[in-house]
């Protein structure tokens, strides 16, 4: 099967990519990192400028100075792809991780390589073969690169919204699993702190206090047994404390911080809902004052029918490339993904290098098969310019060729 030159000769391109995606992750950009964010920042502008006609702009976020980096090419055209990524990584300027190493001749390992700044050079080369396409005139796109989808995005989720706004359809560039698997849902996420207020007393009278300690124990142990009630739930216990340094005092302040992660929107109320049951249970047990505070930050993702179709025509898109099968997941993990989805812009996700280790000193990518990757996305955004493809609206039914993800 022929394809066009310009997606034919990515191939080619693994040696000049492989330095890229080092030179990048050499680069520590943290979240917190902000000095380190401006200058990535400055490479990744220096490289999306090289997309000839692209408007290439900094926009402010909210509670940071850090910024987001948005590209814009032919903001009119009918259709219009989001590309979605992050530049920020985990690793803060006194991790121990902080270069790169060639860990074979096909595999690097090294600080964000696969998360997600393998995920940008997949994005970009990409768009540097479509560019070269004789149907790219038809066809619209916007990058949005942010700062902080490590911490939670929430500088960046007013922005990814209204950006979402006027797209119609989302491909964001995590990485893939490692066998080459998509996403095809994920869990939504949120964070609660539990803070326990008992009553101090001496410990050789305990009957007197209220042992803040205790009730905490008492609530986060029934509130880690919420995935057997609610299936598709999960909870951890991620931090625990309480006391001072004199143990001979009945504590009177305990704290907890929960990470909790739903499958469906829906869920969402019914976790809060037991978590509050839970609280008022042990306060009347125990004769104290549990207070939580938080709330789910990410939405899910749920998968609906553009996404269905659109991973078939990936899938068919990989099989006219001749790369090895490959099939879509649910993930535990939440992206920038569960916010388009929420904002009404489906999207496919996951669709970043092979790597492996994520969060990890172990981070890896497989440097051969960011080629292959990008010749994927590139070619699907080939067939979608020029009506090869036609993807359900959001609202069902299917599209004229002329407008195949157009959505309201």
């Amino acid at each position: 099967m022929n394809f066009p030159p310009p997606i034919s000769a990515l191939s080619d391109r693994t040696p000049e990519l492989a330095a890229l995606l080092e030179s990048w992750g050499n680069v520590n950009s943290g979240s917190g990192n902000l000095a380190g964010l401006e200058r990535m920042r400055t490479l990744l502008r220096t490289a999306f400028a090289g997309l000839g006609g692209a408007v290439v702009e900094e926009l402010p976020l909210v509670g940071t100075s850090a910024l987001a980096l948005n590209v814009r090419m032919r903001p009119d055209a009918a259709q219009r792809i989001l590309f979605s990524g992050h530049y920020d990584t985990v690793y803060e300027v006194e991790h121990p991780f902080q270069r790169c190493t060639r860990l074979d001749g096909l595999t690097l390992g090294g600080p964000g390589v696969a998360d997600m700044k393998g995920g940008i050079v997949t994005m970009l080369t990409a768009l540097q073969a479509f560019e070269q396409t004789p149907a790219a005139a038809q066809l619209g796109w916007e990058v949005l690169l942010t700062p902080d989808e490590e911490t939670g995005s929430y500088g960046s989720v007013a922005l990814i919204t209204e950006v979402a706004r006027r797209c119609t359809f989302g491909m964001v560039f995590e990485p893939a699993r490692g066998n080459g698997d998509l996403v095809r849902s994920r869990k939504g996420t949120g964070f609660f702190t539990v803070k326990c207020h008992g009553r101090a007393a001496h410990a050789a009278l305990p009957a007197a206090g209220r042992n803040a300690i205790i009730a905490l124990a008492a609530f986060v142990q029934a509130a880690s047994r919420l995935p057997e009630e609610l299936p598709g739930v999960l909870l951890n216990v991620g931090r625990f404390q309480g006391g001072g340094a004199a143990t001979n005092i009945v504590p009177d302040f305990a704290e907890a911080v929960l990470d909790v992660r739903v499958t469906r929107v829906t869920d969402q109320a019914a976790v809060e809902g037991r978590l509050r049951e839970l609280v008022a249970e042990v306060n009347e047990a125990h004769g104290v004052r549990i207070e939580l505070i938080g709330e789910f930050n990410r939405p899910p993702k749920e998968c609906g029918p553009v996404e269905d179709a659109a991973f078939a025509e990936w899938q068919r898109a990989a099989r006219d490339l001749g790369l090895a099968p490959f099939s879509w997941v649910h993930a535990g993990g939440g992206s920038d993904g569960n916010f388009l989805a929420v904002a009404g812009l489906p999207n496919l996700d996951g669709l970043g290098p092979i790597g492996d280790h994520l969060h990890s000193d172990r981070e890896s990518c497989v440097l051969s098969r960011i080629a292959e990757r990008a010749q994927l996305a590139a070619l699907f955004l080939h067939r979608l310019a020029g009506a090869e493809i036609a993807l359900p609206t959001p609202g069902g039914g299917v599209p004229s060729s002329e407008a195949a993800v157009a959505h309201a």
